[in-house]
C-alpha cells in the first residue's frame, strides 16, 4: 500500500486526482439511487432503471478512469487510441448492465455476489483496455502482482457493494456503505493497477499533448461524465418523487372518506388510540360521540343519491366546524359519524353536543328542496363509560341506538342500565346471523286435521332456537331481532328450505305450512325462490302451504296480490292467518281465492265462556262456506272447543289437544285418539 500511496502522491497530479475521486463519489451516489429504484420495480420499469444503472456506472468508472489517466505524470510522449477509448467505455456499460442484471434476478446473497463479480470484472475489463488505448513513446512493463492485487480488490469490494445494496435486512446506513464499496473498487482497481505500470522513455518525438492539453481533455470528460451521473441522479429522485406523491395519495386514499373528505375508519380508529393513550398519560377526560342522520334514506329514495351525497357533504361541513380544531370527526360509512373531543369540564362537552344537535336539525337547503333530517346522537366518556377503544365505541353506539328509538329527542349519553338492554339485543343479533349461518336452528311440527274424520290434512312449521348459552328463546323475541336487524330474509329462506326437505323425506304425503312474513312478502323474487326451493328438494307444489296474515298483504296489497297469485300459480297453497284480530277485509277474500282461511287462537279460547266468540266464529265459518274456502282453527285446547267446532261445522282444527309442536319425524296418523287436554294452568303462549 506504501507503493500505492507514493505512485497517487509522486507520480500524479493532485488536483486531478481530486477530480477524479469526486466524479467517482458523485457516480456511485448516482448508481445507488438507480439501483435502489431498479430493485424496487418489476418487468420493463426494472428494465428500464437497470439501463440506466448501467449507463451511469459505465460512465463513472470510465470518467473516473481517463480522468485519473490525465492526472498521470508520464513524461513521455502520450496518445489516445481512439477504438479503444470507445471500446472500453462499450464495455463498462455493458459489463455493468449484466453485473447489476444479474444482481437483480432473485433476493438472493448467490445472486447478489455473482452480480457484483461481473461488475468487478467489467471495472477491471475497462481499466486494462483503457490502458492499452494509453500510447506512450517508452517501454512499458507491468509487475505482475500489483496486477492481480488489483483484480482482486475490484472483484471484492464490487460483490461486498452488490451484496450490501440487494440485501432487504434493514442496515444503518446501507446506502452510504454500499456507495463506499463502489468507490472503493473503482479507485483501488486504478491505483493499484497504475502502480503495477513502469514505463521507460524513449525521446523519439515531442508529446503530441502538452500538460495543459491532458488538464482540459481532463475537465472536459469530467464534465461530460457528470453530466450523465447528474441526469441519472436527477431520474431517480423524479420518480421517487413521483412514487412519494402518490403513495401520499394513495394514503389519502386509505385514511379518508372520499366524499366528505374526512377520515374515515381507519384514521378515526388509529386517532381514538392515539387520543386514548394521551387521555391515560395526562389523566383528562376525552368524548367519543356517535351521530346516525335520520331519515336519510328519505332523501336518497325522494330526490336520488346526488342529493343523498350533497347532504352528506354539507352535514360533514356542519360538523367539522361545530368540533373545531380540537376535535376530530371521521365518517364510518353511510350515514354514521363519530366524533372526538378531548374537553376540560361537562358544560364544554355539553355545548358541544348540544351545538352538533341543533346544526344537524337546521334545514339544509339544496337545490329545489329543503332537508329536514336530524341525527341520533349518543355519547360515551373515558374513563366513566369504558377504559378501551372498542368498549368505549361500542357504548356510544349503545347510547345512541337508544337515541334512535327513544320518544324523547336528543342526544343520549351511555347508561349501563338503560344500554344493557340494548347490548343484549345486539348480541342476541350477533348470535342469531351465527345460528343461521351454522344451520343451529331447529324446527318442529304441529298438527292440523280435520275436525269431521280427524285425517291428518298438513302440518305447521314452527321455528325454534336452542341457545347454547341462554336456553330456549321464545320466537316473538328473536324474529322480532331478525326484523330490526335484516335478517328476517334469511330467516324466512332457511325455514323454507328445511321444512320442504323434511317434509320430502316424511313417509305419508300430507302438506306442510310455512309462515311467509311482511318483508319476505314484499321481496320481488319470492315467487322465484319457492320455485328454486322446490327444484331443490324435490317437493311437490300441491304439498306446500305458506301462511301469511292481512296485516302482510295490506302494507302493498297490489304487489302483494300480485305476488300471491305469482306463487299460486305455481301450485302452491296460501293460507290467510290470524283471520278476526287485523283488517279482516272482506274486501281482501273477495280479491284473492285463498286456499284456507285460519281464525285466530284469540277467539278459539273464549269459545267456552264467550257467546260472542262463538258468534265471530260461527260468521267466519259461513263467510268461508259461502267462499268455498276451507276454515281453521287455532289455538284447540280442550274437548269443549273442539265439540263446539264440531257443532258449528268447521273444517279443520289445531291446537295442543290435537298435538304439540315437535321436531323430527311427523307420523301423519290421526291425532284425536291419543289426544288429551291442556292442563289449565299452561296457556298456549307458555307451551309454545
Amino acid at each position: 500500500m506504501i507503493n500505492v500511496a507514493l505512485c497517487i502522491a509522486i507520480e500524479h497530479n493532485p488536483w486531478m486526482v481530486l477530480l477524479a475521486v469526486f466524479i467517482c463519489c458523485c457516480g456511485a451516489f448516482a448508481i445507488v439511487q438507480m439501483f435502489e429504484r431498479a430493485k424496487n420495480t418489476m418487468g420493463t420499469q426494472r428494465v428500464g432503471w437497470t439501463f440506466l444503472t448501467a449507463v451511469g456506472a459505465g460512465a463513472t468508472i470510465w470518467c473516473t478512469h481517463f480522468v485519473a489517466m490525465l492526472a498521470y505524470q508520464a513524461k513521455v510522449a502520450v496518445t489516445l487510441d481512439p477504438v479503444l477509448t470507445i471500446a472500453s467505455l462499450i464495455i463498462a456499460v455493458v459489463g455493468t448492465g449484466l453485473g447489476f442484471g444479474v444482481a437483480l434476478v432473485r433476493r438472493h446473497i448467490l445472486f447478489h455476489v455473482t452480480g457484483g463479480l461481473i461488475v468487478g470484472t467489467a471495472i477491471s475489463a475497462m481499466h486494462y483496455v483503457g490502458m492499452a488505448a494509453y500510447r506512450v513513446d517508452g517501454i512499458v512493463e507491468w509487475r505482475w502482482p500489483y496486477v492481480l492485487a488489483s483484480l482482486v480488490c475490484a472483484a471484492l469490494f464490487s460483490g461486498a457493494a452488490a451484496a450490501m445494496l440487494g440485501t432487504d435486512r434493514s442496515i444503518k446506513y446501507r446506502r452510504l456503505i454500499g456507495a463506499a464499496l463502489l468507490v472503493a473498487a473503482i479507485a483501488l482497481l486504478h491505483f493499484v493497477g497504475m502502480t503495477a505500470l513502469r514505463i521507460t522513455p524513449l525521446a523519439l518525438s515531442q508529446t503530441p499533448l502538452d500538460p495543459g492539453q491532458l488538464h482540459a481533455l481532463g475537465l472536459a470528460t469530467s464534465l461530460v461524465g457528470l453530466v450523465v451521473i447528474g441526469a441519472g441522479v436527477s431520474a431517480a429522485f423524479i420518480d421517487r418523487k413521483t412514487r412519494s406523491d402518490a403513495m401520499e395519495k394513495l394514503h389519502h386514499m386509505a385514511m379518508n372518506d372520499a366524499l366528505t373528505g374526512l377520515p374515515n375508519r381507519i384514521s378515526f380508529q388509529r386517532k381514538l388510540d392515539r387520543l386514548l393513550d394521551k387521555a391515560r398519560i395526562s389523566g383528562s377526560e376525552l368524548a367519543l360521540i356517535a351521530i346516525d342522520l335520520d331519515r336519510f334514506k328519505e332523501v336518497n329514495d325522494i330526490h336520488g343519491h346526488k342529493a343523498g351525497d350533497d347532504v352528506l357533504v354539507a352535514f360533514a361541513r356542519r360538523m367539522r366546524q361545530e368540533v373545531g380544531e380540537q376535535g376530530f370527526v371521521a365518517r364510518l360509512g353511510g350515514d354514521e359519524f363519530v366524533a372526538l373531543r378531548p374537553y376540560v369540564d361537562r358544560d364544554e362537552l355539553a355545548t358541544l353536543v348540544t351545538g352538533l344537535d341543533a346544526v344537524l336539525k337546521a334545514p339544509l337547503r339544496l337545490g329545489s328542496f329543503d332537508a329536514h333530517l336530524g341525527a341520533s346522537i349518543g355519547v360515551a366518556i373515558y374513563p366513566q363509560d369504558a377504559t378501551t377503544a372498542d368498549m368505549l365505541s361500542n357504548n356510544a353506539d349503545l347510547a345512541m341506538y337508544r337515541a334512535k328509538g327513544s320518544s324523547i329527542f336528543g342526544p343520549c349519553y351511555f347508561d349501563p342500565e338503560q344500554d344493557d338492554a340494548v347490548r343484549e339485543r345486539r348480541e342476541l343479533a350477533n348470535d342469531l346471523r351465527h345460528a343461521i349461518d351454522a344451520n343451529q336452528l331447529d324446527v318442529h311440527y304441529q298438527v292440523q286435521a280435520s275436525v269431521v274424520t280427524g285425517e291428518v290434512t298438513g302440518y305447521e312449521a314452527l321455528l325454534r332456537w336452542q341457545h347454547p348459552e341462554r336456553g330456549d328463546v321464545p320466537p316473538e323475541i328473536f324474529i322480532a331481532i331478525a326484523e330490526e336487524n335484516g335478517l328476517i330474509l334469511s330467516l324466512d329462506e332457511w325455514v323454507l328450505r328445511r321444512a320442504c326437505a323434511d317434509a320430502t323425506g316424511w313417509d305419508h304425503q300430507t302438506k306442510v305450512a310455512v309462515n311467509v312474513s311482511p318483508v319476505q312478502l314484499a321481496h320481488a323474487g319470492l315467487p322465484q325462490l319457492f320455485h328454486q326451493v322446490m327444484l331443490d328438494t324435490g317437493l311437490p307444489p300441491r304439498r306446500l302451504e305458506i301462511e301469511l296474515t292481512e296485516t302482510a298483504i295490506m302494507a302493498d296489497r297490489d304487489r302483494a296480490l300480485h305476488v300471491l297469485r305469482q306463487i299460486k300459480a305455481l301450485g302452491v297453497g296460501v293460507a290467510l292467518d290470524d283471520f278476526g284480530t287485523g283488517y279482516s277485509s272482506l274486501e281482501t277474500l273477495r280479491a284473492f281465492p285463498f286456499d284456507k282461511i285460519k281464525i285466530d287462537r284469540v277467539f278459539a279460547s273464549e269459545l267456552e265462556s264467550s257467546p260472542e266468540a262463538t258468534a265471530i266464529v260461527r260468521a267466519v265459518l259461513a263467510l268461508g262456506k259461502s267462499l268455498s274456502i276451507p276454515v281453521l282453527a287455532e289455538g284447540i285446547e280442550t274437548d269443549r272447543q273442539l265439540e263446539v267446532l264440531q257443532r258449528e261445522g268447521c273444517d279443520e282444527a289445531q291446537g295442543f289437544l290435537l298435538g304439540y309442536p315437535a321436531s323430527g319425524p311427523v307420523s301423519g296418523q290421526s291425532p284425536f285418539g291419543d289426544a288429551k287436554p291442556l292442563p289449565q294452568q299452561a296457556s298456549a303462549e307458555q307451551v309454545a
